[in-house]
């Protein structure tokens, strides 16, 4: 488990102070949440970049103030009883009348098709699987759980079967929605509780429901530009009128952001496809016009759970005062997406509109995989496993880096610090993303451009621009690395560097 600690250098503090404060601080406001397991002081120590004695330090501060429990041999805990410094509300408010009207709008009998949009790519656009592919949030199969999975579906089926024979609640198994409430509190900083978790059918959705309730025609959605396709197309067919901010290193330029938008879309962990990091100015700029505005802000954490230079900033709804940040969570990035498991944590006043409009969707999610995740989770065999992802997928996105500076040594890299993929910059000689799609095609690697990497680049009117007029993004790829392993990824690299060399002059200057 990673921690959401920022450790300032030049503070009047200690290293010690500081790690001891934030993380008392995090048990007081209930995002860690009792009997949590702490992670070891060599891991933490490695993602703060400080001595491991220093982490020892501030573990043995909070256990003085009874905040923390060793259990040896097995490990570091929350105390049982913590009482939290500002408890959650015990029912979420009223819905806000505008919401609740808006949603019923939605709901009024059409006599025409009013549906015009259109499916973004979820799979790899090929006819037949590429014996090395660089998909974009894939992760490797040869990784999931089985055994520990097949246990677990296994248990819940002896001890309660019955279940599968009954609808569940539509907001989803309350067991998983209180495991989603301790693992973000304690991994993205968000204080909440099972109440405000809404489990979905992926993030896709967690949009659809946003879309169901905030979007109409001619409603204003702000969106990065470029995007992730799955979300704009999802506004756009609720007749959003699409607002394209542009994004630049340090991510969402706030300062373009249009002042009559009812929503922004943003992925500040790592911007889809782009990759980079909201910073933390920035975000609080996100808030200040959102609070300004009125409007409220989707937060895609799409592939939170993989941080790998340093510890993560918090999550955008952990810094969200006035409740207007809805955060969006999925596991399929971590174990599959063939789970079809996700979630929202939502502002107070959308929980009983989004609940209705899930009950009216589909019902519930299935029982079975929400309870044995639930278990998964609660039983510390989850986070066991994403310790067990970050590691690899730093050796595999390592490895990468290796192999393309020293076959492709042209290439830029960016977007390195999480997720699941790296964008790459084509030097501006030589084929651009499109044509480098086919050369790599023909050698059996599957690679990415925006427009075929499931991103959408907008024009200024918030119009698509597939396959439009060449501009910079035209020169971008997208590798995913997550499910190729090291021998994989240098046979890949390799083919493309034959691919580019088989163009003659113009591509062995690649």
């Amino acid at each position: 488990m990673q921690l959401p600690i920022r450790i300032d250098p030049v503070a009047g503090k200690s290293l010690q102070a500081q790690i001891a404060e934030q993380i008392r601080q995090l048990i007081l406001d209930g995002r860690l949440a009792p009997r949590v397991r702490m992670p070891a002081s060599r891991e933490l120590a490695q993602d703060l970049d400080v001595s491991r004695n220093t982490v020892i330090g501030a573990f043995a501060r909070l256990a003085a103030e009874g905040l923390l429990q060793g259990r040896e041999p097995i490990g570091t805990f929350v105390a049982e009883r913590v009482a939290p410094q500002s408890p959650l509300p015990a029912a979420p408010p009223p819905p806000n009348p505008d919401v609740a009207a808006r949603g019923r709008s939605r709901a009024r009998v059409r006599q025409r098709l009013l549906f015009q949009g259109s499916a973004h790519q979820v799979m790899p656009p090929h006819g037949q699987p590429l014996p090395f592919d660089f998909w974009v949030g894939r992760p490797d199969a040869r990784l999931f759980p089985m055994r520990a999975w097949q246990a677990l579906l296994t248990r819940c089926l002896r001890d309660a079967a019955p279940r599968l024979c009954e609808y569940g609640d539509p907001q989803g198994v309350l067991e998983l929605r209180e495991a989603v409430a301790a693992h973000v509190g304690a991994t993205r900083g968000i204080a909440t509780d099972a109440r405000r978790v809404v489990i979905t059918n992926g993030i896709q959705e967690g949009l659809n429901l946003l879309a169901w309730l905030l979007v109409g025609r001619s409603v204003e959605v702000a969106v990065e530009n470029p995007c992730y396709r799955g979300a704009a197309r999802v506004f756009a067919s609720h007749g959003a009128s699409l607002r394209p901010v542009p994004v630049d290193a340090q991510g969402l330029l706030c300062a373009d952001l249009p002042p009559s938008a009812a929503l922004a879309y943003v992925t500040p962990s790592h911007q889809y496809p782009l990759g980079a990091t909201l910073s933390l100015a920035r975000r609080r700029a996100l808030l200040a016009w959102a609070e300004q505005s009125g409007s409220y802000i989707v937060e895609d954490d799409y592939d939170c759970d993989f941080f790998y230079d340093g510890a993560p900033l918090p999550a955008l709804k952990s810094l969200d005062g006035n409740d207007q940040v809805i955060y969006l969570g999925t596991f399929s990035k971590s174990l599959g997406a063939g789970l079809r498991i996700g979630y929202m944590v939502l502002p107070a006043e959308l929980c009983e509109p989004a609940c209705h409009a899930k009950a009216l969707l589909n019902n519930c999610q299935p029982w079975l995989e929400q309870a044995a995740l639930a278990a998964f989770i609660h039983e510390g065999g989850f986070a066991e496993h994403l310790r067990r992802l970050r590691q690899l997928h730093l050796l595999r996105r390592n490895h990468l880096c290796a192999a393309l500076a020293h076959g492709l040594p042209q290439w830029r890299v960016d977007g390195l610090g999480g997720g699941m993929h790296l964008v790459v910059q084509l030097p501006p000689s030589g084929p651009d993303a499109p044509a480098l799609e086919a050369l790599a095609r023909v050698q059996g690697v599957g690679v990415y451009g925006i427009d075929k990497g499931n991103a959408q680049r907008l024009d200024a009117d918030g119009r698509p621009l597939d396959g439009a007029a060449p501009d910079p993004l035209q020169r971008v790829l997208l590798l995913g690395y997550a499910a190729l392993g090291e021998a994989e990824i240098s046979e890949a690299v390799l083919r493309l560097r034959q691919a580019l060399r088989g163009r003659g002059a113009e591509g062995a200057s690649l």
